[in-house]
């Protein structure tokens, strides 16, 4: 064979083993990419994801959040077992790293109504004189920090527990990861709800029963609890979680390179697909017992340094629920059919609330979000379920229905009255955080608000259009204080028509930099409100309760019209890319609420062509 010959074949091999090895991957395929200038990142949200704010963080009134008032609140975990969602975070006085720190937990018979938190690992105060190795630094009353990769685990004899990782951080820039901590807690929890008591799973080098507070797990009295324990440990994919806390030649751990906050599923053919921070990934074939020598970046996905969470879905596909940005907002879920190729980026959260107490690195926005791990169990709903922060400061889960879809192919008529109140909203996208609630009552979509920080919202997508008519009615019941804004938007989250219901009674279009008052609208009055827009020509008309009110332009052009907003605040755009990474100052009366609460009713909602 002629020398050309051999080098044209090597190439060809090459070729072909390159093309193998870049199919051999989980990797982003898809075209669509986030503009973060928009909280949103002009995503597309997934119809019918529903948010809900579990811990709304409160200094002043402790009372009303975990009853510390401690304002530093992140890294949630989740799990579905004995028909309850259980959350687990941990949480700092103020700032991340800075003690003491302990871990608290919620749980919710359906994903809405979240239980007030209980401490489940509490304050743990290191013995004076500790140290550390790499830092010249004595224990002097000093109380630990947690932090945790993994929260949960089920046994295959349906034991549940809940697992702790108690680290020694010694200042605000010291790393509670560096696996020089104490051990990893874990204890379980009862079906009636109650609690076991607390025992070290794993210790780390030069901490065992002798000088920690809490006995080695084998020293239980529960037999099902220790071979769930046993069980624990023997399974690889579970201690890879324990990486970065762990020591760093833990011979528990596999894969010892500081790879962070580790996430896998299974592809079909058995294989599985690991996840980490920055979007690295690599594929073990044999369950977790061996991996590549290094993980790489998976190719497409952007992805700065939060979590990213991997699942097989309930219909069978798979997903990856992440921030697409170099920043932590905004939460995106992007689906695949077979593990692998990922195709499409769409919207889960796209909202950053104030961050009302600033805190040592508390980022901005909805991040390091975790699902249900294979074996955690599956709620009977059939959605994808997660969890994640809001400013490491508030928590937060979203239950996301699959298939994802983002289009809707028919218009709207929406009556509350006459749709069961269980599945009114299962088209509907709501965010509500606990001072300002969404919910379907008394055959009406009602959105509350007393929070001065934040908003409720409800939106609904309909067949794209470029002539719509749509109709619906508010009812105010108040016209003194409040606000509730209306937009028509595209699907990028572009909105070109705004109505506002004002705190003076006063209902207004948005003209350019200016608003049209058209209408004095009075508390407990129902506005029957019909709105006609042609996006070719920006030119709308309104007419409430039948009658001719308003001919305005469209305040900005799009193409065509996707879906109706109703949001009890302004549009926010602090923070944006330009801002500050850390916020050391709080917010004026951040634990206060409105001393009246806003309600607005929507009975129906109705959509047609022109």
């Amino acid at each position: 064979m002629k020398v050309q010959q051999i080098f044209g074949l090597a190439i060809l091999l090459a070729l072909a083993l390159s093309t193998v090895q870049a199919q051999d991957t989980v990797r982003y395929t898809g075209k669509t990419l986030v503009n973060a200038d928009y909280h949103h990142g002009q995503l597309t949200p997934v119809v019918g994801v529903h948010s809900m704010q579990t811990l709304r963080a409160n200094r002043e009134h402790p009372e009303l959040a975990e009853n510390f008032g401690w304002t530093y609140n992140h890294a949630p975990m989740l799990a579905y077992w004995n028909n309850r969602f259980y959350v687990e975070y941990l949480s700092n006085k103020v700032g991340e790293s800075i003690p003491p720190g302990q871990t608290l937990l919620q749980s919710s018979k359906d994903g809405y109504a979240w239980t007030k938190p209980d401490v489940i690992f509490p304050v743990y105060r290191i013995p004076d004189g500790t140290t550390k190795e790499g830092r010249t630094d004595v224990a002097k009353d000093l109380d630990a920090v947690m932090h945790q990769r993994m929260g949960f685990y089920v046994s295959t004899k349906n034991i549940f527990l809940v697992l702790g990782f108690y680290a020694i951080s010694f200042d605000a820039k010291d790393d509670p990861n560096d696996g020089h901590g104490i051990g990893r807690a874990v204890r379980e929890i009862q079906a009636d709800g109650t609690y076991g008591p607390i025992y070290f799973i794993h210790y780390n080098p030069g901490y065992s029963e002798k000088n920690t507070r809490y006995p080695y797990y084998t020293k239980s009295k529960r037999k099902a609890f220790i071979e769930a324990c046993n069980e624990l440990l023997a399974s690889k994919l579970m201690t890879q979680q324990w990486n970065e806390e762990a020591d760093r030649k833990d011979p528990l751990i596999t894969l010892q390179k500081q790879y962070k906050a580790f996430s896998y599923y299974h592809l079909p053919d058995g294989r599985v697909v690991g996840l980490w921070k920055n979007a690295l990934t690599a594929i073990s074939t044999d369950n977790g017992k061996s991996w590549p020598e290094s993980a790489f970046r998976a190719p497409g996905f952007v992805n700065s340094n939060a979590k990213i969470w991997g699942q097989k879905t309930p219909d069978g596909h798979f997903a990856t629920v992440y921030n697409p940005s170099e920043y932590r907002w905004p939460l995106a879920i992007s689906t695949s059919k077979n593990g692998l190729d990922y195709t499409d980026l769409s919207l889960v959260n796209g909202e950053i609330t104030p961050m009302r107490y600033g805190g040592n690195y508390k980022s901005y926005g909805p991040q390091y979000v975790r699902g249900i791990e294979e074996g955690n169990g599956k709620p009977d709903d059939g959605k994808v379920w997660v969890t994640y922060s809001m400013n490491k400061e508030d928590i937060w889960v979203s239950g996301i229905p699959v298939p994802v879809i983002t289009t809707i192919n028919t218009h709207v008529n929406d009556d509350f009255s006459k749709m069961p109140a269980d599945k009114a909203l299962a088209l509907w996208n709501i965010y509500s955080p606990l001072w300002a609630p969404v919910k379907v009552e008394n055959g009406n979509l009602v959105l509350k608000d007393r929070d001065p920080f934040d908003y409720a919202k409800a939106e609904r997508v309909f067949l794209a259009s470029s002539k719509l008519s749509t109709s619906f009615s508010i009812t105010p019941k108040q016209d003194n204080f409040g606000l509730m804004e209306i937009e028509l938007q595209d699907d990028k989250g572009m909105a070109t028509v705004r109505l506002t219901f004002d705190t003076a009674g006063v209902l207004s279009a948005k003209a350019g930099a200016r608003y049209k008052n058209f209408l004095k609208y009075k508390a407990g009055e129902t506005y029957n409100i019909k709105l006609k827009l042609n996006t070719t020509n920006r030119f709308y008309t309104i007419t409430v309760n039948g009658k001719d009110v308003l001919t305005g332009l469209a305040f900005q052009p799009v193409a065509n019209v996707s879906r109706i907003v109703f949001r009890t605040g302004d549009v926010r755009r602090f923070p944006d890319i330009d801002t500050p990474a850390d916020q050391i100052y709080d917010l004026k009366n951040a634990g206060e609420a409105e001393k009246k609460e806003a309600v607005y009713l929507i009975k129906y909602l109705k959509t047609e062509g022109l």
